[in-house]
């Protein structure tokens, strides 16, 4: 399909208040997304505490491109694309490890060092005259357009040219900001593996959930409804603590007045959180010890500006979701127009008592794992929109609610916590980086 005529195609598929069921149930438009959409975004790659030695690496991928994360000898981090230049074979296929001073291609044996140039050939006499070091092939592993070390974060962009890492981002990075600036000594280091759960379903949807403020009352009902009455129905003393669970599920059945109060905050490029006045995240117990080193560390004033500050999601288009408060990541990774990978990552206040990462841990659990109570929740609903997705009388996928004529989306806005701004605001972004990225 050439440019005009994606162009035409996508004209057809996105209105200011609807999107058309095909964005998120037709193979072709999977396709383009991963030729177009995944390749001109800036798309997180990892943490760099996940490689903390020289020849530590990861694989990931950006859209259906398998990618390498790994510390060079000069610690710098790399991200190659996962092919050797020889016959095209992954050169790894766990998910970490450590590759010592170079990869080696389990089929050939061509060796390459840690940032991806072309080390060695087994019987390299073959080649001799054969115009080899005019080939692509003879520069190594290729590395990825455009890659950025934001304060730990890694985020890569595959293609060679265009918008750049802060254009992109732009003031939406003071979310990370805050998670990082939580830590005393500003620094986050992954804490285990994640919690990995399939959805058999569009991975837009799973990114539109994560600023929708008019469900958490309704279809967490039976689960976080179901607890907040069982422990208001409880024999127990009075004054009696409320339990770290319950802290963590009593806010899902907030009313619309509290979700509507919260205000969202959007920014250019499909960026946005909920949790601009308060959040699910406010009203959390003190763990001791910490404020006291975060006064000692920021001064504090900046350490009440940065703990007062509880934003509750904060989407990074195009596929990850960061809840700053308890230092969280969730990765929407889009296996096909039906199928996706959730990956719930948590992270450790470096610096901060071991009892933050407890709670991060719990909240995870519960509310993320395959075996969590709210999760299934979501999960249902979004397999049950996958099929009423290709029920043939409604065409089209509303998206409407408070909508304004004329809306800006190269700029900031702050509104009603339940408008689906956020939501129009990231088809804008869908919309204009299939087609390069070009405001």
């Amino acid at each position: 399909m050439s440019d005009p005529d994606l162009k035409t195609r996508l004209d057809h598929l996105i209105r200011p208040q609807q999107v058309h069921r095909d964005v998120y149930t037709s193979p072709e438009i999977y396709r383009l997304e991963m030729k177009h959409l995944f390749p001109n975004c800036w798309v997180y790659i990892g943490h760099d505490s996940q490689t903390p030695n020289k020849g530590d690496y990861i694989t990931a991928q950006i859209g259906d491109q398998p990618l390498i994360m790994v510390r060079h000898s000069d610690d710098e981090i790399h991200v190659l694309y996962n092919r050797c230049p020889h016959k095209g074979t992954k050169i790894v296929i766990d998910r970490a490890g450590n590759t010592g001073k170079f990869f080696r291609c389990p089929y050939h044996a061509w060796s390459f060092k840690t940032n991806g140039c072309l080390l060695a050939i087994p019987l390299k006499k073959g080649y001799e005259n054969t115009g080899l070091e005019d080939t692509e092939a003879a520069h190594g592993m290729a590395p990825v357009g455009a890659m950025k070390n934001y304060r730990g974060f890694v985020f890569a962009r595959l293609a060679p040219e265009g918008i750049g890492f802060d254009e992109f981002f732009g003031d939406s990075l003071s979310s990370l900001d805050n998670m990082v600036d939580r830590s005393p000594v500003g620094r986050l280091s992954v804490a285990g593996a994640p919690l990995r759960f399939m959805h058999n379903c569009n991975w837009k949807m799973l990114v539109e959930n994560q600023t929708d403020t008019c469900h958490p009352m309704v279809a967490h009902e039976s689960s976080a409804g179901t607890a907040v009455k069982i422990w208001e129905e409880m024999d127990k003393p009075e004054g009696t603590p409320t339990p770290p669970a319950m802290e963590i599920i009593a806010p899902f059945m907030s009313p619309y007045e509290f979700f509507e109060n919260m205000g969202i905050r959007t920014w250019p490029n499909g960026h946005g959180h909920t949790g601009v006045h308060h959040s699910i995240h406010s009203d959390y117990s003190a763990v001791p010890g910490y404020v006291e080193a975060m006064n000692e560390a920021y001064g504090p004033e900046r350490a009440q500006q940065i703990l007062g500050e509880n934003r509750h999601n904060t989407v990074y288009f195009p596929n990850i979701m960061i809840k700053g408060p308890i230092q969280q990541l969730r990765n929407f990774i889009a296996l096909g127009p039906d199928k996706t990978l959730v990956e719930s990552w948590i992270f450790r206040l470096e610096g901060a008592p071991e009892e933050l990462t407890a709670r991060t841990a719990m909240y995870n659990r519960m509310i993320n794992a395959p075996t969590s109570m709210v999760g299934h929740d979501d999960l249902e609903m979004y397999e049950r929109a996958q099929e009423g997705l290709m029920a043939d009388g409604l065409e089209w996928v509303n998206i409407q609610r408070l909508y304004e004529e004329d809306e800006d989306f190269t700029k900031e806005a702050v509104l009603n916590g339940t408008t689906e701004r956020q939501m129009r605001n990231q088809f804008d972004a869908w919309k204009r980086f299939m087609l390069g990225g070009a405001a």
